[in-house]
């Protein structure tokens, strides 16, 4: 399908702005001809395209393109394009080009198709062909639409043809591209004008829509109303007052809105909509502010229908512990100065980190003490002697030997993880030699895991480390200004057009937040509010203020190998 940016991490899954009308958007109603249904093996022989704007066709796109392979009966008999047809066309590395400049021409340009998959496959198998870029613009299936909002039975089935005539579409589908594209503009019109009374009023809403909305939804929409234009947070209240849900959100109200309409499709949502009696905005200055409040309040609550809700007390940590013979322990909690990586959601995953670091480091696993015997050797451990350790806890080796082992896997855990990279890396290049392919996916993962881990921790350390911070990014209204004290936001407002900025930054550190320094390598805040200060304070239209003590990271930390984080996703390090 046609590639979209993703949307910013937070604590919930939901639409955060809901900023594009639907009689602003530009519709580019698209249909292809094909030589057969493979995308990878069959090309296209015919483009349609319609342009709608406010209900209105304002433009429309039509060629023949030549397949440059044959065009089969079967596709003759259905289309009725032949082989001389195509002969004559100009061959897609022409056509291409000019269809995206006629998806580019308009800002706010969604995409649309009736089963949408299929288009957006061959058009993006054929770009990638001829080295030619992706269009980003969103997508809306007529297809996908037309069985979440026709009620069953009120067609035979969801075909072109067959919604094209329930909508009185003037042009009857007859598998031509332009022909078919004016028939699938007809019935977008329809289904658009079958949602306006549901409250489905924005592409976002539009591409969400799943199922129209319950009636206990309709019934509520006025909740939303003389609720601010503003960023912040909204609490969902039952009759009794209690807390049921808290979302964020750059518009309040439109975002409330929004759950009492077509394109709220969570079931649990829906079935708190039968209980709702109340909405309570807590209007923010700034959009952190509104995603850190959010954070706060659901840790703190625990309302029953937030299902993503942060368990900081659920975390778990991979600690090397202090005594004459260090081991790595899985904990809740992190002590002052303790050497961690964490937190992770699992336990299986910090599991596999400290699997890990075992793999690289001779550290034991025993967790009983062992006392050094009078030579300073370490003391014989029976797991060690019976080869269920990899520790050289036998008696054969120093203490001094041994702690030397640990500070290599405490440098590791909090500076350079190169010896953990280096262990796993060389033996995954070894096994993948022997074929022995899942093992090596195995290793892989671990190491992913304690990577994870490490960078997390250590870019936790680093803004726990600084005591004050003061950064500033240019938003809608003015300077979007925010105080960081050990990782904790503790203030944030707006430099408004024509105030003055020394007097604007003083008042603003004077009354923000007192924050004391917290013992152990740890913010001042859960980490999942930290992980949002730096995700802000890392955009690149953020601008460093003011900042006392330093903000700093090891050159060789675990940042330097994130693209090894991501080998068990699949995914870009970016995403």
């Amino acid at each position: 399908m046609v590639r979209q940016s993703a949307a910013p991490a937070g604590v919930q899954t939901s639409i955060i702005d809901l900023g594009t009308p639907l009689a602003a958007t530009t519709f580019v109603v698209l249909d292809l001809e094909t030589t057969g249904t493979s995308a990878t093996h069959d090309r296209i022989t015919e483009i349609g395209a319609v342009k709608v704007r406010g209900g209105r066709t304002v433009d429309e796109f039509e060629t023949l393109v030549d397949p440059g392979v044959p065009v089969p009966a079967q596709i003759t008999l259905l289309t009725g394009i032949t082989p001389s047809m195509v002969a004559a066309a100009p061959p897609a590395e022409e056509v291409l080009p000019r269809l995206l400049d006629f998806l580019a021409a308009d800002p706010d340009t969604a995409l649309v198709a009736h089963n949408a998959p299929f288009d957006t496959a061959f058009l993006e198998a054929a770009l990638e062909r001829h080295g030619l870029p992706r269009p980003a613009c969103p997508v809306v299936d007529t297809l996908r639409l037309a069985r979440a909002v026709l009620a069953r039975g009120e067609t035979r089935n969801h075909r072109l043809a067959t919604l094209a005539a329930h909508f009185g579409a003037p042009a009857t589908p007859n598998h031509r591209a332009l022909q078919d594209a004016r028939a699938t503009a007809s019935v977008l019109q329809g289904l658009i004008d079958r949602l306006a009374p549901m409250g489905v009023s924005s592409l976002e809403e539009l591409r969400s829509v799943s199922k129209p909305p319950t009636r206990a939804q309709r019934a509520k929409r006025h909740l939303a109303e003389g609720l601010p234009e503003a960023p912040g947070v909204y609490v969902f209240t039952d009759a009794r007052g209690a807390d049921l849900y808290i979302g964020k959100s750059n518009n309040l109200r439109r975002r409330v809105r929004s759950y009492f309409t077509a394109a709220e499709s969570r079931r649990h949502i829906r079935e708190m909509a039968a209980v709702v009696e109340g909405v309570t905005p807590i209007v923010c200055t700034t959009e952190l502010e509104a995603s850190v409040r959010e954070l706060r309040l659901i840790a703190e609550r625990r309302p029953p229908y937030n299902r993503r809700s942060p368990r900081p007390e659920r975390d778990f940590w991979i600690v090397l512990t202090d005594g004459p013979f260090p081991r790595l322990s899985t904990a809740r909690s992190v002590g002052d100065g303790a050497a961690c990586i964490g937190p992770y959601r699992s336990r299986s995953d910090a599991e596999q980190a400290a699997e890990a670091l075992l793999h690289a480091f001779p550290l034991r696993r025993c967790t009983h003490d062992l006392p050094a015997v009078p030579d300073g050797r370490v003391s014989p451990c029976v797991l060690a002697q019976l080869g269920r350790c990899g520790a050289p806890c036998d008696g054969t080796e120093s203490r001094a030997a041994y702690l030397a082992h640990a500070e290599a896997a405490r440098s590791a855990m909090t500076g350079d993880p190169s010896a953990v990279v280096a262990a796993h890396t060389e033996r995954i290049a070894e096994l993948s030699a022997d074929l022995r392919y899942e093992e090596a996916a195995a290793l892989r993962d671990r190491l992913a895991s304690f990577l994870r881990g490490a960078r997390r921790a250590q870019r936790l350390a680093a803004i726990a480390a600084v005591p004050h911070l003061v950064a500033g990014r240019r938003g809608r209204a003015g300077w979007e200004t925010c105080v960081v004290r050990h990782g904790r936001l503790a203030a944030s407002a707006v430099l408004t057009p024509g105030s003055d900025p020394a007097a604007f930054l003083s008042s603003l550190v004077a009354t923000a937040e007192h924050v004391p320094h917290v013992p152990g390598p740890l913010p001042a805040a859960l980490p999942g509010e930290s992980e949002l200060v730096l995700a802000w304070l890392a955009d690149p239209a953020t601008r460093l203020v003011e900042i006392e003590g330093e903000w700093t990271c090891p050159v060789a930390g675990a940042e330097a190998h994130t693209e090894m984080t991501h080998w068990a996703h699949g995914r870009d390090p970016a995403q």
